[in-house]
């Protein structure tokens, strides 16, 4: 099944401009999308609620192994991947989301 996942994972990657990973109770994985939401509004942004997939465990391992981080959000820009939440908050800050998806700030 991991192969499976990985082409999942890596589908997903290369047709949103997004991806999120992340879990619907988890504190961090909110704050990450509430600031891909209110801050790049307009931008294709597609989540994957882990526990709420049956194949999410495996989805979380095959991420582990792709990108060497078990935690919530596994945040995605571009296929690039950028990691979790204070990653993602701080490439907002440095601009850096922006630059990746091509985008004026």
């Amino acid at each position: 099944m991991s192969q499976q996942a990985r082409t999942f994972i890596q589908d997903e990657i290369q047709s949103h401009d997004i991806v999120v990973f992340s879990k619907s109770y988890c504190p961090y994985c909110t704050t990450t999308k509430d600031l891909l939401r209110q801050k790049l509004p307009g931008v294709d942004v597609a989540v994957y609620e882990l526990d709420r997939r049956p194949d999410g465990k495996t989805l979380q391992d095959e991420l582990l192994t792709m990108t060497g981080q078990r935690t919530v959000p596994n945040v995605y820009v571009k296929g690039q991947h950028v990691g979790g939440n204070d990653d993602t908050q701080a490439a907002f800050r440095a601009g850096r989301l922006h630059q990746l998806l091509g985008l004026k700030q």
